[in-house]
């Protein structure tokens, strides 16, 4: 994949592959396993002060206490030990019935029509840029398939994209996107990240406070699964705007609207996605955010999707007159099919959802990247 001008994407590479020589500075480890123990060189204020010559005292002057740093969090679980047992095996999305029909259609199918079809997607998927794009992803209420959306999207991107991918959790309602991406513990969270970050650090600097993603990427949690602080404007603004310069894209797991944080990141972002559930007042609401959209100083709808998700395999709703009614204003809908292995609940393992789900993932990411590259 070719590069924009300043080549970017190769420099953050390089940072994750080279490792300066012995006296040249210190070395920066490409260790995922190092978000447990993230070192202290990389805080340059510390070694400012360190190296800075010694001030004449007035010995009268009683010494100053000598400062220590804040002690690093706690590393939790993401689900309670006693809990995990209760999600048994993982479910495939589709039947073993379903998956032997599907094969055969595959075989009786246009071969051609669908590897052209791949094949713009994929394109669409790996566009370069030039500074790193943000996709945030909210919906009207909790519980309709939000974090699941955010999740499928950053797995996606990050199967696609040969550059750092990030996929950051802005929900302090005790969210679900570290369970969903598959990690075991969280440590870092957005707010402890926006104290530490500084103009010096590396890519590899950085991710050391991050939670490496089994198939690939990386996650920052906004908290630790515990009732606290919530996360507000300013260390979301901070921790997105400094991160951009690591990340080609960042996926948002925003907090429901109309929260301010979901507000100003909508209102920040490069491309939106609008998890709509697939029920007649989620979708009349999800139409009034839409309008709200189209409100905003800049309209924002050019660069919205709706990800129409069914969360029972019994939903009444006629798909194509909700997506209709959706697509009214301008947006793109892509319809999310309801899945049993996204139903059960816990990580999402790629290759067990449904393959209409992977397909409807995949054009979903599609059709966002084009929006947030098209954005300057």
């Amino acid at each position: 994949m070719t590069t924009g001008d300043g080549d970017w994407q190769r420099d953050l590479v390089r940072e994750l592959t080279d490792v300066p020589q012995s006296g040249g500075g210190a070395s920066h480890s490409a260790d995922p396993g190092a978000q447990s123990e993230p070192r202290s060189e990389v805080r340059p204020e510390v070694r400012s002060k360190a190296s800075a010559s010694p001030q004449t005292r007035d010995p009268r002057t009683p010494a100053p206490a000598a400062s220590s740093p804040a002690p690093a969090p706690e590393s939790l679980p993401t689900i309670d030990p006693r809990l995990a047992i209760a999600l048994g095996r993982p479910q495939h999305g589709d039947s073993t019935a379903r998956r032997a029909g599907a094969g055969l259609r595959r075989l009786t199918a246009s071969a051609g029509r669908e590897v052209a079809e791949q094949t713009r997607y994929a394109e669409e998927l790996q566009q370069p840029v030039t500074t790193g794009r943000v996709v945030a992803v909210t919906s009207i209420r909790g519980g309709v398939g939000k974090s699941t959306v955010s999740a499928l999207l950053g797995r996606t991107l990050n199967h696609y994209r040969q550059d750092p991918v990030l996929t950051l959790e802005a929900d302090a309602a005790l969210g679900t996107l570290p369970v969903r991406m598959g990690a075991e513990s969280v440590r870092w969270s957005a707010g402890d990240l926006a104290r530490i970050l500084t103009p010096a650090m590396q890519l590899t600097d950085v991710t050391g406070y991050l939670v490496p993603v089994a198939d690939g990427g990386w996650l920052l949690p906004a908290g630790q699964g515990r009732v606290g602080a919530p996360l507000d404007v300013a260390t979301y603004r901070a921790v997105t705007l400094a991160l951009r310069r690591y990340f080609a894209v960042t996926v948002v797991d925003c907090e429901t609207l109309p929260g301010e944080v979901a507000r100003t990141a909508m209102d920040t972002a490069h491309a939106r996605v609008v998890v709509a559930p697939m029920t007649a007042e989620g979708v009349h609401g999800t139409r009034q955010v839409l309008d709200w959209l189209a409100s905003l100083p800049h309209s924002a709808l050019a660069s919205t999707v709706v990800a129409l998700s069914a969360a029972t395999p019994d939903a009444t709703l006629d798909t194509k007159a909700a997506a209709a009614h959706l697509r009214e204003p301008g947006v793109t809908v892509v319809a999310l099919p309801y899945d049993r292995h996204l139903a059960q609940g816990g990580p999402i393992h790629t290759a067990k959802l449904a393959r209409d789900t992977r397909d409807a993932a995949v054009r979903l990411a599609a059709e966002v990247m084009r929006r947030a590259v098209r954005v300057r």
